[in-house]
């Protein structure tokens, strides 16, 4: 059996000679219907963007020297390369949250344009007879019907990215604040919405009324979940996680923003996160849990005291274990002694010379916190918990009734 013949393109119709009565005007062609397409819907007219006036032109430079080479043959509309070109606009527009009609719109002003500057540039060469004003419209529609399907392609396809996108985005958030997850799951989970290699997460706890805009202002370095009451924000470590720009994000925006922690302690950082908005109203915003772990830790709060020593004590973690134990121990003693140097020898059964050497390397390795009384009363709080035998237990302590005064 024969294959059917195949059927002439509406270009192929048309007489060669318009391609050389179109191109001396090209250049003018070209600002006319990029002019035109600007103006062709609300969403491009208030684009004052230089780009986007260069990809316009570019567009129509490029859809105009293709239909020039067309006239008069069988050729298809967009070869491949061409037809990516048209898909990728489609693409960016899809990016640009502007909907498929404004698309759409430029395209049929562009074919007006284009109708309009063949009719002319053809008139100048030989008579407009009906039929060829038909053949001429016929393979302006075609062509520019070739274009508007490869842009919604584009426009399409992005859309479907990123609906998958989002889907892959939720499902780390899921994956991260339920916990307990594998470490390849979240691995290849993370690696599917450009997050290889993150280890640091900043929990934030945002009003559902500022979801949208808290997931918009991070966009890439962030995953948000929305539960009933709330939403949960979760920024990877970076820029976008440091403390001053999470203050000017966040502003005026009701945030509690937990800890900076390891990935799998994410629900235990939301968790403080929640516990430190029950303490601080945040109506303003953000609050930091930062600024209340040593409250939190007096609360009984395990996150908020493991928190604490991975910090308070992370200087000291290169040292071997040994020497690590005999400093801390001496700091403790320290702390507990206001700094007086013979109880803390006496204490811990050393020359007092041998206390002011260990205190003046942990001076070197913990630098201003031994002077700031914040971080003297955090370090208290972790060295008593890693020391609990230096304090009496309450069955130990003597009833008042049974103390002698002399």
């Amino acid at each position: 059996m024969n294959p059917a013949p195949l059927l002439p393109t509406p270009w192929q119709r048309l007489p060669v000679e318009l391609s050389e009565a179109m191109l001396p005007d090209l250049p003018a062609t070209v600002r006319t219907v990029s002019g035109a397409v600007a103006e062709a819907a609300p969403a491009f007219a208030s684009i004052t963007d230089a780009k986007f006036e260069r990809d316009v032109r570019a567009a129509a430079r490029v859809a105009l020297e293709r239909f020039i080479e067309l006239v008069g043959t069988d050729a298809a509309a967009l070869p491949p390369r061409l037809r990516e070109f048209f898909v990728a606009l489609g693409a960016a527009e899809a990016r640009e949250n502007r909907g498929p009609d404004a698309v759409l719109a430029a395209y049929r002003t562009a074919g007006r344009c284009l109708l309009r500057a063949a009719s002319e540039a053809l008139a100048t060469v030989r008579p407009l007879d009906p039929d060829v004003l038909i053949d001429l419209s016929d393979a302006v529609t075609a062509f520019v019907d070739e274009l508007a399907a490869a842009s919604t392609d584009g426009f399409a396809r992005q859309v479907q990215e990123q609906a998958g996108e989002g889907d892959r985005r939720r499902r780390l958030a899921e994956l991260l604040l339920r916990g307990g997850a594998p470490e390849t799951v979240v691995a290849t989970t993370a690696a599917g919405i450009g997050w290889s290699g993150f280890t640091t997460v900043v929990p934030i706890v945002v009003p559902l009324d500022h979801a949208r805009d808290a997931r918009f202002r991070f966009g890439a370095d962030g995953v948000l979940l929305e539960r009933p009451r709330d939403a949960v924000l979760l920024v990877r470590d970076g820029p976008r996680a440091t403390r001053p720009h999470l203050a000017d994000m966040l502003a005026g925006r009701g945030a509690v923003a937990g800890p900076a922690v390891d990935w799998p302690r994410v629900p235990e950082a939301v968790r403080l996160a929640e516990l430190t908005a029950e303490l601080v109203p945040a109506a303003a915003g953000p609050v930091f849990a930062d600024d209340h772990l040593g409250t939190l830790a007096l609360r009984g709060e395990a996150g908020a005291l493991a928190v604490l020593t991975a910090r308070r004590l992370a200087p000291l973690a290169d040292l071997r274990p040994a020497q690590r134990e005999t400093l801390l121990a001496t700091l403790h003693s320290w702390l507990r002694h206001w700094g007086a140097r013979s109880e803390v020898s006496a204490e811990l059964f050393v020359h007092p010379q041998t206390v002011s050497y260990r205190m003046g390397r942990l001076r070197e390795l913990l630098g201003a916190d031994l002077d700031d009384p914040a971080g003297r009363f955090e370090l208290l709080l972790v060295l008593a918990a890693r020391f609990p035998r230096q304090y009496p237990r309450p069955e130990s302590t003597p009833h008042l009734a049974d103390m002698r005064l002399e």
